[in-house]
């Protein structure tokens, strides 16, 4: 019995020192999967408060008629024999000092409905309260950089023409004359890089010069006035590639007068 006992000791001692040894250790070791450092997620990039602002407006008032509706309703009917004139489109409409003596088109009974970073979707539902209630003879759309842009999300260009001939429409139905102009050349947007806007641009003004041949409308054409060798808008011409300096303006103010005048002889 004493030497069965010893027996039993003995092999526990072995089994004990074997699996206590560094060599069974290290294999444990080795077969532990390895740790890994959690992933943290990127901070997302900070908002400006313009553009808080913007997305708040977007969400309440998305072709924002509250810009002009007090102005609007202000504005007495035209006088007899007064050929009012509405300037329709997004910042550079806006930018244009196109009312009151000191405007390009001083004298004339011209206003200024642009809004800056407006794509025709938000236009087409406010064009009743900012052209048709305000009873002009002619309206001036100038519009389409900021849907290449994708401001108010992705468009296609049918879907831009569909909104530039939406307003074209509202107004023929309601006894205003129509000139349509030319999106102005673009070879780089600032604040969508990477959407290459000129050759669209160029595509959108194809469109727009022949629907206007179609329908009777006048066309103007801005683009071959003010383009450089890239379909762009040279430094001369605007600071920043997409609105026009004073020199620009310069070019377009006759250019549009002439279709305002083209569009009244119908």
């Amino acid at each position: 019995m004493k030497r069965a006992a010893l027996r039993i000791a003995f092999a526990l001692i072995v089994l004990i020192n074997l699996f206590s040894s560094p060599a069974l250790k290290a294999q444990t070791t080795a077969a532990a999967p390895e740790a890994k450092a959690p992933c943290a997620t990127p901070a997302p990039p900070p908002v400006s408060e313009w553009q808080k602002a913007r997305d708040l407006q977007l969400k309440t008032d998305f072709p924002w008629l509250a810009k002009f509706k007090d102005a609007d309703l202000a504005l007495p009917a035209p006088a007899p024999g007064e050929n009012r004139v509405v300037f329709m489109g997004d910042s550079i409409t806006e930018l244009w000092k196109i009312e009151g003596p000191e405007g390009s088109f001083p004298g004339k009974p011209y206003i200024n409905r642009g809004i800056s970073g407006q794509t025709t979707p938000q236009m087409v539902l406010r064009f009743r309260q900012d052209v048709i209630a305000l009873q002009p003879k002619v309206v001036v759309i100038l519009a389409g950089i900021n849907d290449i842009a994708g401001n108010t999300g992705p468009e296609t260009l049918a879907q831009i023409e569909d909104n530039l001939a939406s307003m074209a429409d509202l107004a023929t139905a309601n006894q205003i004359r129509v000139v349509l102009g030319s999106t102005l050349p673009a070879f780089d947007l600032a604040w969508r890089p990477g959407v290459e806007p000129a050759p669209k641009v160029l595509a959108l003004n194809e469109w727009i010069k022949a629907y206007a041949a179609q329908k009777g409308y006048v066309y103007v054409d801005f683009h071959s006035a003010m383009k450089d060798q890239r379909n762009g808008l040279p430094p001369a011409l605007s600071k920043d590639g997409v609105h026009p300096t004073p020199a620009g303006y310069a070019i377009m103010t006759p250019l549009a007068e002439a279709g305002i005048e083209k569009a009244l002889a119908k």
